[in-house]
């Protein structure tokens, strides 16, 4: 199924879209599975990020959950961040993440952001490589003690100037 199949639509999301949410993510992040015990989050977690910042969903399919990133656009000064990007594992591959990408980037500077950061574990080299071909670079590192881990890990820190 390509994207320009999918009827998508992007909007905010809700404080009643947090149980679904919270399943998106975790579904999204099982493939961490090796490197980490436990679910990568929970509705309550979801909650808390839906009301404090802002998620942006893609729907489909009857209001179906796509994807959904976590967008905090001006975390630290001049500067935005975005976390738990998450498309679900039946539709990746069809560019929703990027998709999603370059929402959270926009937003992010709509709101008067020139940086955005993300972080990723050292142990996705896929996503380096990935974020990397977005126009991100590696700029840091940070300790990854939110969740028990089954072998040794850190966040890697990753940022991009936007146009503005």
């Amino acid at each position: 199924m390509e994207t320009t199949q999918l009827a998508i639509s992007v909007r905010r999301a809700r404080v009643e879209d947090a149980p679904a949410l919270a399943r998106l993510v975790n579904l999204a992040y099982q493939v961490e599975g090796f490197f980490v015990d436990g679910e990568r989050t929970d509705a309550i977690e979801i909650e808390r990020l839906v009301r404090t910042g802002g998620f942006i969903v893609l729907d489909f399919d009857d209001r179906r959950l796509a994807g959904a990133v976590y967008i905090d656009p001006m975390r630290d000064g001049d500067g935005g961040y975005f976390g738990m990007l998450s498309v679900d594992p039946s539709l990746q591959g069809m560019g929703l993440g990027t998709r999603l990408v370059r929402i959270a980037e926009a937003m992010c500077e709509a709101m008067g952001a020139r940086s955005v950061r993300l972080r990723i574990v050292n142990l996705r080299e896929e996503l380096g490589r990935w974020y990397r071909s977005l126009g991100y670079r590696e700029v840091g590192t940070a300790p990854y003690d939110h969740r028990p881990v089954k072998q040794p890990c850190h966040f890697v820190e990753m940022h991009k100037h936007l146009a503005a």
